[in-house]
């Protein structure tokens, strides 16, 4: 072939691969750019005792290796997080402490991505339960559920008339700010394992028959998160399978949630930096990032 000729092919086909890539992009360099990605949540999601410390709020407790920092890190998002330990479904529009804006201000129209965990702190669901529970298990010597026989329903029905329509009000809201943002509602990954471990009442003083008590409440709890998400257009990310085998009982390097006590986190009964990594690659999973 003369050489004019090929130096014809390979405009002509460097021409097509051009045209090619434009269309699989949508036309333009916007398509290729990151996503502009809030995070939105409370304590799971801020990674509470998680080091290090993001030092920009340490009211918070919000660490920079959160499940969103590595989402951000591995998918080059624009990450805006604004994550709060403690933080209830009313924070998603009412100032948490002074000098904290509600964190539905951190989503814009243009938002891409939202991600969140809330609602383990409505009605002190968790530390109540944790606590009640933890206290009737010393004191009971891990013997029977005397957790379960003194408050009964209580935890799962406040879930029911409380947290459920404030969850439902709190993703509207976020829709309401973000109407064209995919919006990802993480479960949370299971603290107690199914059945009670006498090995493990030493770091989880809870009786043997309060175990499937307390993990029942979360279920119920992670079901009302699902519900909600579903009726607002999100996304539910289930941790239910993921997550099973790595709860508090499990010794370190397995385990997601640190322990009640002797564990290796200044914040008990969270995920640690294992925890937050397998969040953060199950949502990727979930939602098709990376």
């Amino acid at each position: 072939m003369p050489k004019h000729a090929l130096r014809n092919v390979m405009t002509t086909s460097s021409a097509l691969v051009g045209a090619l890539a434009l269309s699989l992009t949508g036309g333009t360099a916007h398509a290729s750019a990151s996503l502009d990605y809030v995070a939105l949540g409370d304590s799971y999601s801020a990674g509470s005792g998680v080091l290090p410390v993001d030092p920009t709020n340490l009211l918070c407790l919000r660490s920079t290796a959160n499940y969103p920092h590595v989402i951000a890190a591995r998918t080059g998002a624009h990450l805006k997080d604004v994550t709060c330990g403690a933080a209830r479904t009313k924070d998603f529009t009412t100032s948490q402490y002074p000098g904290v804006p509600a964190q539905v201000n951190a989503v814009g129209a243009d938002t891409d991505l939202v991600t969140l965990t809330i609602g383990g702190n409505d009605n002190g669901t968790f530390i109540n339960a944790l606590t009640a529970c933890g206290t009737a298990g010393v004191l009971s010597g891990g013997k029977g559920s005397p957790c379960k026989d003194t408050h009964g329903t209580s935890f799962t029905d406040q879930i029911d008339t409380n947290t459920y329509p404030a969850l439902k009000s709190a993703l509207r809201a976020v829709r309401a700010k973000a109407p064209g943002a995919r919006v990802a509602v993480l479960g949370y990954p299971w603290i107690t394992p199914a059945e009670a471990d006498p090995s493990c009442f030493v770091k989880l003083p809870v009786a043997a028959g309060d175990v499937p008590y307390l993990r029942d409440i979360q279920a119920h709890l992670n079901a009302a998160v699902e519900r909600a998400s579903e009726e607002t257009g999100a996304t539910y990310v289930d941790f239910s399978r993921v997550s099973e085998g790595h709860d508090a009982c499990k010794p370190g390097g397995t385990r997601w949630i640190e322990p009640l006590l002797f564990g290796g986190s200044l914040v008990p009964v969270h995920p640690n930096a294992l925890g937050e990594r397998r969040m953060a690659e199950h949502t990727m999973s979930v939602l098709g990032l990376g």
